[in-house]
């Protein structure tokens, strides 16, 4: 069966969104959304899997509904909602629990290193966490999947049900009318944003995480001019200067990484970049980031700010997301109950 090309991506309300997601994931959904049905999630039942301050938690869906839509996304063109309000996610999750392997779930790497030692006390949520991944996917069979490196493995576990499901349910799926037993795709990775993996500012060997307890190690969207002025300057470097090209990086993590993310925000090329600054000493160079990263990043925190100061127009948005997301993943789920077997009122 040819499926209809759907994206689907989210992100969590836990912290500030920050460059790297911006260069790494924002700027490829703007650009998806010129060219492909979009559906962007603000991924609130993910975010519980820890424990999240309730106040602080409502507060985080509204800032990154704003930054997504300050970012670029036009929540007209796209669907923007917050994955709590659609309840197919979770009605979906539970059936790909039972679908799914422990032996599947025991490889996750994200697991083991967010339950760190005490494994024993981690929430089953968050072991379970790629299941409802997969579901909220699939709950729109959407086709393609803007991931980071960290995702795909989970990405992979998508498939892997959706081909177990496939399988388990085939004569089934074709007495709902799906001619080749096939009702959900296999979604593909998109893994094209101009910096994939934007490192830590502190560390070139770490990436850039909202959850760093180093507030200097990212920038964050939401950072003033002298704020992010400030993050550049003490940015980690080495003592020697720039190279002339690229491969003059290979070994210096941290000069990779601050001429990564010019190239990125310059839509240049690094071996362009370093065209101009090679040679050049980072006191120069990072003067010259800074600049760069205010002329972006500044108009981003501007309008987060202002559509933050109508928290009202942030709800109608997520309201009518939910709405447009509810049509498309009730009829996809009212097929998967039949296909399972449950008695849905009115059948």
């Amino acid at each position: 069966m040819a499926f209809q090309e759907r994206v689907f991506s989210g992100m969590q309300p836990t912290g500030s969104l920050h460059l790297g997601n911006y260069l790494g994931a924002m700027l490829q959904w703007i650009e998806l959304q010129k060219t492909h049905e979009c559906i962007y999630c603000v991924v609130d039942m993910h975010a519980i899997t820890v424990w999240q301050d309730p106040v602080e938690l409502k507060s985080a869906i509204r800032q990154v509904t704003a930054a997504y839509i300050a970012s670029g996304l036009d929540p007209k063109r796209s669907i923007l909602f917050n994955q709590s309000e659609v309840s197919e996610h979770a009605e979906l999750a539970w059936i790909f629990n039972c679908v799914s392997r422990l032996g599947w779930l025991n490889r996750m790497t994200q697991f083991k290193e967010k339950a760190g030692k005490d494994r024993e006390n981690a929430s089953v949520g968050l072991y379970v966490y790629p299941n409802l991944m997969a579901a909220d996917i699939l709950a729109y069979q959407a086709t393609h999947v803007p991931v980071g490196e960290d995702q795909k493995q989970h990405l992979e576990l998508a498939r892997d049900i959706a081909q177990k499901f496939n399988n388990d349910f085939g004569s089934w799926i074709e007495k709902a009318g799906y001619e080749d037993g096939i009702f959900f795709p296999q979604p593909e990775p998109v893994i094209t944003g101009p910096a994939t993996r934007v490192m830590s500012l502190r560390d070139g060997t770490k990436k850039m995480s909202k959850s760093d307890p180093s507030e200097m190690s990212r920038i964050n969207l939401t950072d003033d001019a002298d704020t992010i002025a400030k993050k550049i300057q003490k940015a980690r470097t080495d003592p020697e200067p720039l190279p002339s090209e690229a491969k003059g990086l290979e070994g210096r993590a941290e000069a990779e990484n601050l001429i990564g993310i010019y190239a990125a925000l310059a839509a240049r090329t690094k071996d362009d970049v370093l065209k101009e600054f090679g040679g050049a000493q980072f006191s120069t160079f990072k003067k010259a980031l800074a600049e760069l990263c205010v002329t972006k990043l500044g108009p981003v925190a501007d309008e987060s700010k202002r559509l933050l100061a109508d928290v009202a127009e942030i709800d109608r948005i997520l309201a009518d997301g939910s709405a447009r997301a509810r049509a498309i993943a009730r009829p996809i789920m009212d097929q998967v109950k039949d296909i399972v077997g449950f008695v849905r009122s009115g059948t």
